[in-house]
């Protein structure tokens, strides 16, 4: 028999090989419901009839749009069973951003979480014209809503059913003709710098990265994946569908995004992926947790937290570990380490990635230090979600790993990465010259990343290859770098550095509103909001000694002078930051040229003028007067 080369092909698969074995689980009021392949087939088979019945066919694209939920991984697998593709889209997304995607991917059918999501569609079904079917999961709130071209999932696999019994065949013969260059999505990129665009993920490109992802870890139908990433990002797809199909392992659906973290403890999962921003977030957690403690639990802690840090960085380097340390951190792993782990649901992991962005190195050592073996990974939309992967005895918080198996990697004059392989996607959807300008005549991807291969092999991630700049006397600067470091803070949510051209390093601060909130609490300090709290002096002190530690670490030159802190949150609704939450720093820049202009003529205050969009997208102009703080100034205060 020869191998799938589909990712339905897949699924038959496996009913014929573990049919009762779990594959899907989702949780449910407190309950965790399992779904065996063969009970997860059934439900692929009946709504992709469901959709047949409903018009779709080869060629047409679906869009699921929500919270991680079988039946819309079900849903992208029904339509890629007919021959269609899946165009998965982030559940946060506002009206614009929705309508764009929509149209451009030229969408013919909706399946949608909720009534929320629902609304979001009824708002601009009108802006829709290709749109004929809207269907949705959960059927709470929706018992009022009465349109032809609205149905319940349960409706649509009902229609299945009944097409199944007059056209048996239908869907068989359909899987059998669907082949390994049929498009399998559309996944549509982050758009740091414009419009994103929709990048042609074909069947072959997603089984080829999970081949090379079998032949650089050791997998097993027993392993178990959380899936709680947005479904649009392209890592969701390709380790939460892609890689379980393959391997025939269960992949489990939280009960809210909520309730991740407690979902996560409970399952205990083997395998764990997520993006920079939340491994922050969990150590933020453990440093609060931490401080809250009493005098001698924190002492303890930060005893054994300095020993586990100190023996990382001692193996990393290839250094032996004394004796005396090895004793300590063993016996820190009593006390300290292994109940943090089973606190964070990593008691079992025995692989954990983050990729996505820049992980800080401080970060990475910290959770390597506990026993969490986690591992840099680098990918991209275009190139099927991986190109390279640290191998357990290399993990290096300044590498992202060997290119996978199959995979070319080198760099061009300018330092530009390039990558060439199997999983190199098809193109951009309707943009040739886009295409054409991404990829060469010999199939070399440009990533748009600054970066080298090291001596061992490795590849090297500097920044954004347009980021990357000198200061006016000719110093390298590499705004990532910073900010990475400047995020280890537990105070500090977000930051983007400026320095390019400039003669020093300037910086705009979010600060985290749980972390300095609960500082402020235990210290008196009263305030209304996320703009009254980052108005604060105390909270400027604060976050200048942060910035004077994160400067403690960096070269003379490259220091961070001036500072100012934000009145609110970098957004993806106001297109200050993409829904993976990455910095559209060109944006950044434009819409606050005036601070920038202001940290450099020494001024101690600007004006910000903010747009604000709701999720309807209506706006609303906001206005701040904001100090400008230098960091020595304000460390001497402290």
């Amino acid at each position: 028999m020869p191998e799938p080369d589909t990712l339905p092909k897949l699924l038959l698969r496996n009913i014929e090989r573990f049919p009762d074995r779990p594959a899907m689980r989702e949780k449910d009021r407190g309950i965790w419901q399992t779904y065996t392949w063969r009970e997860y087939w059934e439900h692929v088979r009946d709504f992709a009839y469901g959709l047949a019945a409903n018009g779709f066919g080869k060629g047409d694209k679906a869009t699921v749009v929500g919270d991680n939920r079988p039946r819309l991984y079900w849903a992208e697998l029904s339509a890629q069973a007919l021959g269609g593709m899946a165009v998965p889209v982030y559940q946060d997304s506002i009206a614009s951003e929705l309508v764009f995607v929509l149209t451009h991917a030229e969408v013919s059918v909706v399946i949608a979480e909720d009534q929320e999501q629902v609304d979001k569609i009824l708002s601009l079904k009108d802006q829709l014209p290709r749109l004929r079917l809207v269907v949705y999961d959960d059927p709470r709130g929706m018992n009022h809503y009465r349109y032809p071209w609205l149905k319940s999932f349960g409706e649509v696999t009902e229609a299945g059913r009944e097409l199944a019994r007059a056209k048996p065949g239908l869907l068989d013969d359909a899987i059998a003709a669907g082949g390994g260059d049929d498009v399998a999505m559309l996944a549509y990129t982050s758009g740091t710098t414009g419009n994103p665009k929709g990048a042609m993920l074909s069947h072959r490109n997603l089984l080829s990265i999970g081949q090379a992802f079998l032949k650089s870890e050791v997998t097993s139908v027993d392993d178990e994946w959380l899936a709680y990433l947005p479904m649009a990002w392209v890592g969701d797809s390709v380790y939460s569908l892609v890689f379980s199909l393959m391997v025939g392992f269960a992949i489990s659906c939280p009960e809210s995004p909520e309730t991740v973290q407690r979902d996560l403890r409970e399952l205990g999962p083997t395998g764990v992926l997520a993006p920079p921003r939340i491994w922050e977030n969990m150590l933020t957690g453990v440093q609060v947790r931490a401080q809250d403690a009493s005098p001698l639990k924190r002492w303890v802690f930060g005893i054994f937290r300095d020993a586990a840090v100190q023996a990382e960085i001692l193996r990393g380097d290839g250094k032996p570990v004394l004796a005396g340390l090895k004793l300590l951190c063993a016996l820190g792993e009593f006390l300290v380490y292994a109940p943090i782990r089973d606190q964070l649901g990593m008691r079992r992991a025995r692989w954990a990635y983050t990729g996505g962005a820049p992980l800080g190195a401080d970060t990475f050592r910290f959770f390597r230090a506990i026993g969490v073996n986690l591992k840099q990974i680098y990918g991209s939309t275009e190139l099927s979600a991986l190109v390279s992967l640290q191998p357990d005895n290399e993990a290096d918080p300044n590498t992202v790993g060997r290119p996978c198996a199959g995979i070319e990697v080198k760099t061009n004059e300018q330092g530009e990465v390039l990558v060439r392989g199997p999983g190199v996607f098809q193109g951009y959807y309707k943009a040739q010259a886009a295409t054409s300008e991404a990829i060469d005549p010999d199939g070399w991807f440009r990533t748009g990343d600054a970066g080298f291969l090291d001596k061992r092999g490795h590849l090297v991630i500097i920044d954004r290859a347009k980021d990357v700049g000198k200061l006016t006397d000719g110093t390298a600067f590499a705004p990532q770098f910073i900010e990475n470091k400047l995020k280890f803070s537990p105070f500090i949510r977000e930051a983007i550095a400026f320095g390019n051209d400039r003669p020093f390093v300037c910086a705009m601060v979010a600060i985290d509103l749980n972390t300095v909130g609960s500082w402020a609490e235990r210290r008196n300090i009263a305030y209304t909001s996320f703009t009254d709290l980052s108005g604060k002096p105390e909270v400027r002190l604060l976050v200048a000694e942060e910035i004077g530690k994160c400067n403690a670490t960096l070269p003379d030159s490259t220091l961070v002078r001036r500072f100012l802190l934000l009145p609110k949150d970098f957004d993806a609704d106001d297109a200050e930051i993409t829904r993976t939450r990455k910095l559209r720093r060109r944006f950044i820049a434009e819409k606050y040229d005036n601070v920038i202009q202001a940290f450099y003529a020494d001024k101690r205050e600007c004006e910000i003028r903010t747009e604000v969009t709701f999720e309807d997208g209506r706006k609303s102009m906001l206005t701040f007067n904001v100090a400008i703080a230098d960091v020595e100034r304000e460390a001497a205060h402290v």
